[in-house]
């Protein structure tokens, strides 16, 4: 568990500071969601060999030594479950939190069905009461810049989102995105290649998806509208960095060759310098 120091020079007229978590996968249940549940939260706890807890405690005192608020990039929760959702609640009540939804926040049970609009609509209403902002789409003002949050757990984007992002970037301040998964580099591309049989990134290429086994090439093949976004997000010169998660690791990157995308893994907490 680190504390990772990284600066985005946008061009502000004063300096600020956010401090960046994701992936905490909470992991608690207890008898009220049922015994299978409970043994869910056994079962996954074992995935995430380090101390939740201790991970939101460091960004919570990092967060009030700096002044700044959290930024969270998705998966706070591992699992939907009453007790992981009042955990959720109580994290972002005592501390100032902007967060866009992962994957995982809409999981009933991991991996049991496949991962839709519908699947996520069983169970948006419950997660979303537990959150401060819409976890789907929201934006946020901090230090004069428009932080955008955007729902892209799928590895899809929505027209409402499309939509909602160009008329926030109208309003003409400088843009940071927050998402949970990265959007496709080539260098990435590599490096996951390497440790898994797919990249798990936006917008591959699909030439790039060839050797992808079949759920996961139909998983994270791109529809029409999220080309539209990648290439949105591309070209709009007042978005200014991509904020994610999803890897569980550490990186630092372009998207295109001039957007910066920083990812932060599991177990640790990015100090991010805005100048």
């Amino acid at each position: 568990m680190n504390i990772i120091e990284s600066t985005l020079h946008i061009g502000v007229k004063t300096p600020f500071t956010v401090v960046h978590i994701s992936d905490t996968h909470l992991t608690y249940a207890d008898l009220r969601d049922g015994e299978r549940k409970v043994e869910l939260a056994k079962g996954r706890k074992t995935c995430f060999p380090y101390d939740e807890e201790a991970v939101l405690l460091l960004a919570s005192d990092t967060a009030k030594e700096k002044g700044a608020p959290i930024v969270h990039t998705g998966d706070l929760i591992d699992f939907v479950s009453l007790a992981n959702l009042e955990r959720a609640r109580q994290f972002v009540t005592e501390n100032d939190c902007f967060l866009a939804a992962g994957n995982h926040e809409f999981s009933l049970y991991v991996g049991e069905a496949k991962e839709d609009a519908a699947y996520r609509n069983q169970s948006l209403a419950l997660v979303q009461e537990a959150f401060p902002n819409d976890i789907r789409m929201a934006a946020r003002m901090i230090g004069g810049v428009n932080f955008v949050a955007l729902d892209n757990g799928y590895y899809l984007f929505e027209e409402a989102q499309l939509a909602f992002l160009k008329n926030e970037v109208e309003k003409g301040a400088p843009v940071i995105l927050l998402m949970h998964t990265p959007l496709y580099e080539p260098a990435l591309y590599d490096i996951q290649m390497q440790k898994a049989p797919c990249a798990y990134l936006v917008d591959v290429p699909e030439e790039k998806m060839r050797s992808y086994p079949r759920d996961r090439y139909e998983q994270q093949l791109s529809d029409v509208v999220t080309k539209e976004m990648v290439a949105y997000i591309k070209a709009e010169p007042r978005i200014k960095a991509i904020l994610t998660g999803h890897l569980h690791a550490n990186y630092e990157g372009m998207v295109d060759g001039h957007l910066p995308q920083i990812m932060t893994a599991c177990d640790d907490v990015r100090v991010i310098e805005i100048d």
